[in-house]
């Protein structure tokens, strides 16, 4: 029946996809690299019927509402500090924004009753059988399963075993994005304070709970770089390099960004698999057609963790039948909400200051702004089958594992 199902991945898709799995009654496993959930983040949204839906029969609406952030407007500032353009909460942050954070712990306490999570290792080898997967690990012992599923993001271990290298898949939009935390020199306020230069974003903002803080956020154009994905002092001087020069608030900025613990870089990139399964592994949420930002990425992963699941409860663990289903009933969803990732370097960075004055203009005019808030909603909006299923309610005890 192919119950015993292992997921790549604890940030949104895999704690979402082993909640609904022990909702239809499989036996979940995640691994995930890191030693516990990972914590900071930047803000996360829902918008549209569709996410709203699959939040509302998992039952996390009202724990979501009481967690919002209330959204973030964004003010775009010249070097002097003077507003050059206003955008509303609702632009960046649907019709509910929480952190990422908030969203992941909480989707890992409810799938905690029925679910043995793996911390602090990483699947290095998957060999399948004919009537399963031999999984080998990193620090435990090689396991069988009779499913695989990689939840875990644009630079997915899993698509990399099993599909060919990232390569392959993903493919760079043209920009770098980093995050980090530092102390509030901003005072009172909500939302963040962006500037521009030609090709760079530099902005900051309020930390949502604790006014003592406040997030960077910094985005710049440029070709593919080559660099440690796991050294964060040799990205912090790439972003140094990339704003040396700038006026505004910029060298307070990248102060703080030398003592900044918990840094987050990473390029705009997105990935392109032709087929999101190859026998017994299955690919959910950006490891199969994820954006970095802009593509609306957590709500397309909690909408096809609940598809994929749904399918393969409906085919009865038939995996060959609820794949296919899964992948003919979401592609060209995902697909249209992944593109508006490739529009995001530029429409935060533009290349060139006539470009930025052109953004300016035209998203000052109020038709506009609502026109392209409509079209998100399209967007984010598919056909949703109702997959029959236990009671949210089970309480079994949680399987744990460091």
């Amino acid at each position: 029946m192919n119950r015993n199902v292992l997921i790549s991945g604890a940030s949104v898709a895999g704690p979402a996809l082993a909640y609904w799995l022990g909702r239809h009654g499989f036996k979940p496993t995640v691994v995930e690299l890191a030693p516990a959930l990972r914590r900071g983040g930047h803000a996360v949204d829902f918008r549209g019927a569709t996410h709203l839906t699959v939040l509302e029969r998992m039952g996390l609406l009202p724990e979501l509402r009481r967690l919002r952030t209330g959204g973030s407007p964004m003010r775009f500032v010249d070097e002097r500090g003077r507003t050059l353009l206003r955008l509303p909460a609702e632009f960046a942050g649907g019709e509910i924004e929480v952190l990422r954070e908030d969203l992941a712990r909480l989707l890992h306490e409810r799938s905690l009753p029925h679910t043995e999570y793996l911390f602090g290792d990483s699947i290095t080898g998957l060999t399948e059988t004919p009537t399963g997967v031999q999984v080998d690990f990193e620090r435990a012992a090689s396991r069988d399963f009779d499913l695989v599923v990689g939840a875990d993001g644009l630079h997915s271990n899993v698509r990399r075993l099993a599909f060919g290298p990232e390569e392959n898949h993903v493919r760079h939009l043209g920009y770098y994005a980093a995050t980090w935390q530092l102390a509030n020199d901003l005072g009172p306020g909500k939302g963040s304070v962006a500037y521009n230069a030609p090709g760079r974003l530099a902005s900051v903002g309020a930390d949502h709970r604790d006014p003592t803080r406040a997030g960077a956020f910094f985005v710049f154009a440029s070709h593919r770089l080559a660099y440690d994905r796991h050294d964060p002092e040799q990205q912090k001087r790439l972003i140094e390099d990339a704003f040396s020069g700038l006026g505004w608030e910029v060298p307070r900025l990248l102060a703080s960004l030398r003592e900044a613990p918990d840094l987050y870089f990473d390029s705009i990139s997105r990935a392109d698999v032709d087929t999101w399964s190859r026998g017994r592994v299955c690919l959910v949420g950006d490891a199969a057609c994820g954006a970095t930002i802009g593509g609306m990425g957590t709500g397309t992963a909690v909408v096809a963790a609940y598809v994929l699941v749904g399918e393969l409860a409906r085919a009865r663990g038939d995996h060959r039948a609820a794949f296919t289903r899964y992948e003919n009933r979401l592609r060209k969803y995902a697909k249209g909400c992944q593109a508006g990732g490739g529009r995001t370097g530029k429409f935060l960075a533009p290349a060139t200051a006539t470009a930025i004055r052109l953004r300016n203009a035209a998203l000052s005019r109020p038709l506009l702004l609502n026109t392209m808030l409509k079209l998100g909603e399209r967007v984010s909006t598919v056909a949703l089958p109702d997959y029959p299923a236990g009671p949210r309610d089970v309480r079994l005890s949680p399987r744990i594992s460091h």
